[in-house]
């Protein structure tokens, strides 16, 4: 018992904030922990490591055909898990128990179909807080992801929509006409579906228009070819909420959305993050039970 109070004791912010993150979104990659909470890799690595033989996280690392070296992936370990026993347990939506061990949690990770996508989903999130970090480093916290929802929880709380965003998140940024809060969904696209059926999630979000939020629905795809051809299937559709795409990059925050209700009339001006209309709308759709911001 003593052993395990100790654990605990070693637990400090930075981990729990990070352990916060995996209970929510079920995985995340060295460069990512990194990116996110440390200033440099190196340090990143050395703390996981300390984490991981405390059991407070697991880690795995996909073989590839070249076997070159890969970051290792980490979940909640045996702690983690006993500090947040209400985390997200089954990423694919087919497992009708819980699992027994944290063991089982990771395995169940590990062979999830839809793991490259949550990295890839994370990965859009993580350059968010990437930014608002450097952000605040430099002495000017112009910069904040105030929200970070997975799949799941958002699907949960706009239930009544029926839509299922990859992610939701609230990104606020100041520049020099003031402060502004962006909600936002994100679809993050693989080029795996064809476009038509990419366009028809739009459905749900004109639904969810009528009684809540009217945040951007943001089409981040893999390819600037895939991007046009989403423009072209969009263009003079009007749509109760915005739709803005861009490319795969390492800046969502920066100037690289397209607004679709811009086109044709300015078919190349891209936007901000920040700079995207957005309607609160007259409720948020908060869930107390699973509420994490």
């Amino acid at each position: 018992m003593s052993e395990s109070l100790a654990v605990f004791r070693r637990i400090v912010p930075r981990d729990r904030a990070l352990l916060a993150l995996l209970a929510e979104h079920y995985l995340l990659s060295t460069p990512q922990i990194a990116a996110a909470f440390f200033d440099s890799r190196r340090v990143a690595q050395r703390r996981l490591t300390t984490l991981h033989r405390l059991g407070v996280v697991h880690r795995f690392a996909y073989p590839n055909a070249e076997n070159t070296a890969v970051p290792y992936l980490y979940t909640l370990g045996p702690v983690g898990l006993q500090l947040h026993p209400d985390a997200y347990i089954d990423p694919d939506g087919r497992h009708t128990k819980a699992p027994r061990t944290s063991i089982e949690l990771a395995r169940r990770i590990a062979v999830s179909a839809t793991a490259a996508h949550l990295l890839g989903v994370n990965q859009f999130f993580i350059d968010l807080l990437t930014t608002a970090r450097h952000s605040s480093a430099l002495g000017t916290p112009d910069a904040r992801l105030v929200r970070w929802w997975s799949e799941q929880h958002a699907t949960d709380v706009y239930a009544q929509a029926n839509i299922r965003p990859d992610g939701h998140g609230i990104w606020q940024a100041r520049d020099h006409t003031g402060t502004r809060s962006v909600g936002f969904f994100l679809e993050h696209d693989r080029g795996t579906e064809d476009l038509p059926r990419v366009v028809a999630k739009l459905r749900g979000y004109a639904r969810l228009a009528e009684f809540g939020p009217r945040y951007p629905v943001l089409l981040w795809l893999p390819s600037a070819e895939r991007e046009a051809n989403v423009l072209r299937l969009l263009t003079g559709v009007r749509t109760p909420m915005p739709v803005a795409t861009a490319v795969h990059g390492p800046d969502p925050a920066g100037r690289v959305w397209t607004l679709a209700a811009d086109l044709p009339a300015s078919p190349g001006r891209r936007r901000r993050l920040h700079e995207l209309p957005s309607d609160h709308g007259p409720r948020t759709g908060t869930n107390p039970g699973r509420h994490r911001d």
